[in-house]
């Protein structure tokens, strides 16, 4: 947000492997079973030969009950990232689109530019069970062992001025807000432009970044860790007081395959909305719901300079509206590093 063992790569529009489909069927009936005679029917294969297939899912963590008269049932699955169960969730929300899976990469942002710079199609999303060199805003280090977190990024060719590019990643910022609340039962909120916290503490990050031709952006990646499953006691000392995790918020783990399902189907609807100008109608709620700084005093570093004001919100071009204690016109920042004052 390198050299990468056990590199999963499947196209969300190709047509499903069978065990895909099976784990799609499983999935759809929990907690309840799916007959065999139904499954060999529906797969136009022999009970044997599903089985077969079966057997190929139980040697990658995936465990199964079978009852007589009734089927099958998933009783336990691989822990963390799996590719198949990511696709099996996704069912039905991505069309003409890749998702690869890497156990480790030096930064998901940086593979999806360099297959982007390769003639890969896109769009399409790089994700990581660990980064080596994970990044931030302004070259900041991303922590990012392989401890359950979610390391993404999703990769387009958007054709769009660059002047858009400030606004999208608002854009994408309060719609992965929307989602976390929806999935989580949860209130999480952005601090601009681009962090997702909770009560103050850190739950992720977003990295936007733009290969530009003329007066058109080429290329486009939109980066996203998050703390999915870190346990309270897990962090680094200097990240103990500043950051937290999904899991930490709603006390118990969460799923992260139906997570990042649920994800890629939000992202890709809204770049689907930005792209056609939609996002235009409802940008102003959403980011005013989930904004955590408007009301509140702030500093705006900007090189070597300061600025103190009250934060007043965003305008149509995503900067940054900070209201001076003198009054008058707000300020305007496009960039700069903003810290809530200890008062606040």
């Amino acid at each position: 947000m390198g050299g990468r063992p056990q590199v999963s790569t499947v196209a969300a529009s190709a047509s499903p492997s069978t065990e895909l489909i099976i784990l799609r069927e499983l999935l759809a009936r929990e907690p309840g079973f799916m007959s065999g005679a139904t499954l060999a029917a529906q797969l136009g294969l022999s009970r044997v030969a599903v089985w077969q297939h079966m057997e190929k899912l139980r040697a990658q963590g995936f465990e199964f009950e079978a009852a007589r008269a009734r089927g099958y049932r998933i009783t336990a699955r691989p822990a963390g990232l799996h590719l198949a169960l990511i696709l099996a969730h996704l069912q039905g929300r991505a069309r003409d689109f890749s998702v690869t899976l890497l156990d480790e990469v030096d930064s998901t942002n940086d593979e999806a530019a360099r297959q982007l710079a390769a003639g890969r199609p896109a769009p399409f999303v790089i994700l990581a069970r660990r980064q080596t060199r994970g990044r931030g805003r302004l070259g900041r280090a991303w922590h990012s062992e392989a401890n359950g977190n979610l390391y993404a990024s999703f990769a387009f060719r958007p054709a769009l001025a660059p002047a858009g590019m400030p606004t999208f990643t608002l854009w994408m910022g309060v719609n992965v807000c929307e989602l976390i609340a929806n999935f989580c039962a949860t209130a999480p909120g952005i601090k601009w432009p681009n962090d997702l916290l909770f009560d103050g503490r850190k739950a992720g990050g977003m990295l936007t970044e733009a290969r530009i031709d003329a007066d058109q952006i080429r290329d486009l990646v939109f980066g996203l860790g998050l703390n999915l499953n870190s346990p309270a006691g897990a962090w680094p000392a200097d990240l103990a007081r500043r950051a937290v995790s999904l899991a930490e918020q709603t006390a118990a783990p969460l799923d992260p395959n139906r997570f990042t399902a649920a994800l890629i189907g939000r992202v890709l609807l809204a770049y689907t909305q930005f792209l056609e100008g939609d996002h235009r109608k409802t940008f102003a709620d959403l980011w005013n719901r989930y904004d955590v700084l408007r009301g509140r005093p702030v500093t705006v570093l900007q090189g070597g300079r300061r600025f103190s004001g009250t934060a007043a919100g965003v305008d149509d071009a995503g900067s940054l509206l900070v209201r001076a204690a003198g009054g008058g016109r707000p300020l305007r920042f496009q960039a700069g590093e903003v810290t809530l004052e200890k008062n606040a």
